[in-house]
């Protein structure tokens, strides 16, 4: 059995490699994070806002491909775990019938919600998300902490910057800027790994 879930969270920051993405259970409560690299993430990010580009990227590029084939993205299956990787398959509607590509759950999200194609996680790899062993849950737990311990890292230097009026005597306003909207940024991804460790604790 297929369960529809949506993509309810993206966390980045662009000075780590690790990135988090949450999928929610539409009809229920059961959310659970997935651990992608920074290129999926901001991918990811970038479809969801629309952003354009000046030249197709990779996961743009796929969807022209499909596109232009005639075929239809119909729906992202997340649909195996194992030793703690998530396995997922893209189904494409062709002239041919249905077509059924093994894929990284990343980069089947980041085709994915360009189109706004359907998700879905197996009820097997939902339970055993939802119902692992404490080791398990501390491994999540334990990424979100490693997580909170960068940005707060990050968001220190970054203000002992903004606080150093040699610095902002020499930089350029647009720097200035840039590094104030940073701190803005993962202040207000630190609030929400901040929450979410507050219900999962």
């Amino acid at each position: 059995m297929e369960i529809p879930v949506e993509l309810s969270k993206t966390l980045i920051t662009e000075h780590g490699e690790q990135q988090l993405v949450f999928l929610k259970e539409i009809d229920g409560p059961r959310t659970f994070p997935i651990v992608i690299g920074i290129s999926e993430a901001l991918a990811i990010d970038r479809r969801l806002k629309n952003i354009p580009t000046p030249r197709p990227m990779t996961h743009d590029l796929v969807s022209n491909i499909i596109d232009s084939l005639g075929g239809t993205l119909e729906k992202i299956v997340i649909n195996d775990l194992r030793d703690h990787t998530f396995f997922a398959t893209i189904y494409i509607s062709t002239s041919e019938g249905l077509r059924q590509i093994d894929s990284r759950p990343s980069d089947a999200l980041a085709i994915g919600v360009g189109l706004g194609t359907p998700l879905f996680v197996s009820e097997k790899v939902l339970d055993s998300i939802t119902n692992s062993e404490t080791a398990s849950r501390k491994e999540r737990l334990e990424i979100l902490r490693r997580r909170l311990e960068i940005l707060s890292e990050q968001i220190h230097t970054l203000n002992k910057m903004l606080d150093d009026t040699d610095f902002l005597d020499t930089a350029p306003q647009e720097t200035i800027d840039e590094y104030r909207k940073q701190v803005e940024e993962m202040e207000n991804e630190k609030a929400a790994i901040e929450n979410l460790l507050k219900k999962y604790d």
